[in-house]
């Protein structure tokens, strides 16, 4: 059995949203209601996890009759790591805490540097790599390529 890197479904909803909007807000805002049913997503749940998104300024809601939400900045500009830090907070993998006695510590160590942080460099390095521009494009070449449309 492996050992998996849990995203709640706070982050998981908070980033299909966010590509949902990405794709549909070319013209402007998108009301949440219309977010929450093409993703099957509860209303409440989405009012929450855009609570924090527009906190951390990932979005801003537009209020009135035709009310919404659009994206705070341009979709190139927001990382996924921005994204999953503000919806799950900090992803890295922690450091075990060190034991007494000099041979525990050094094996802590050697598991720490060798292990956990090149997992964290490695996630980061992907997370900050990859932006909601690059999501919105990859599902539009899956919907280019005569794919049936779904959402993610």
């Amino acid at each position: 059995m492996g050992v998996t890197m849990k995203i709640s479904t706070k982050g998981r909803y908070g980033l299909r949203s966010l590509v949902d909007l990405a794709i549909n807000s070319t013209n402007g805002q998108v009301s949440l209601i219309n977010i929450a049913n093409r993703n099957k997503i509860s209303i409440h749940y989405l009012e929450q996890v855009f609570s924090s998104l527009k906190k951390s300024g990932i979005v801003k809601s537009v209020k009135g009759a035709g009310g919404g939400y659009i994206l705070g900045d341009r979709p190139s500009n927001i990382k996924v790591s921005q994204i999953i830090r503000t919806l799950e907070g900090d992803y890295q993998i922690a450091e075990e805490e060190k034991a007494e006695g000099s041979e525990y510590q050094n094996v802590s160590h050697v598991i720490d540097t060798l292990l956990w942080s090149r997992i964290n460099k490695a996630t980061d390095d992907i997370l900050e790599n990859i932006t909601l521009e690059d999501l919105k494009n990859e599902y539009d070449k899956l919907c280019q390529n005569g794919q049936e449309m779904y959402y993610i």
